[in-house]
């Protein structure tokens, strides 16, 4: 089994900052405003100073659906929180008129998942349906570890989480990634970004119901 391809849990650019991000975020914490305020600086702020911020909504999954088919999303760049609140305006239209959101269906989970069971098929491995139906066997095959684990990440950004914060390396086909999860009362959200000197953009993930909480807690904490 290629654990190497995802790790949760494991240390990456906050445990550089705090001494235990884990219980940085936490309610009980006596600094945590302050450490949100860092953290976000670190991990958003300064790739939209850099250009390199792009905002994923994450939408399609609903009552309890996770099917790797129907989970949407849509990419936008941001440069500016003037953007991000244009973005906002425009989504928030789109939920009062009961529209669907934009975007692509499949494209982040089933189509790779085909292509991942197809290769394994190849050489040689059987894969059932019933496995190909559940994110937990799909570790099983090569690529199917990082996909389970960004199952759990887009199913707990929808569907919510009780741990404040959550690490994870990721090695992804276009290279090593981090992300980092917060479940906050401010707001769900998730930033994946390049491990140390990797290249390409940092992406901020959320369903659509969070980005105004999101957009406020940026404007406090930026």
């Amino acid at each position: 089994m290629p654990f190497t391809e995802a790790k949760e849990h494991a240390p990456g650019s906050l445990h550089e900052i705090f001494a235990d991000p884990y219980s940085a975020f936490d309610n009980m914490t006596t600094e945590r405003l302050l450490h949100l305020r860092v953290a976000i600086g670190e991990l958003v702020r300064r790739p939209i100073r850099q250009d390199k911020l792009v905002l994923r909504i994450i939408h399609g999954w609903e009552n309890g659906g996770c099917s790797p088919e129907t989970l949407c999303h849509r990419d936008y760049r941001i440069a500016s929180l003037d953007i991000l609140r244009t973005i906002e305006a425009h989504i928030n239209k789109t939920l009062e008129c009961q529209t669907s959101c934009e975007g692509v269906a499949g494209e982040l989970l089933g189509r790779p998942l085909t292509n991942a069971i197809c290769s394994a098929q190849q050489a040689g491995m059987t894969v059932d349906n019933e496995s190909r139906q559940t994110p937990s066997r799909w570790p099983s095959f090569t690529n199917g570890l990082w996909l389970y684990t960004m199952f759990k990440v887009y199913h707990r950004l929808i569907y919510g989480e009780d741990d404040p914060y959550r690490s994870i390396h990721l090695r992804l086909p276009e290279g090593e990634r981090e992300v980092h999860e917060f479940h906050l009362e401010e707001g769900e959200f998730a930033v994946m970004k390049p491990r140390e000197d990797a290249e390409g953009d940092s992406m901020l993930l959320l369903h659509p119901s969070q980005l105004s909480s999101v957009l406020m807690l940026l404007e406090q904490t930026c």
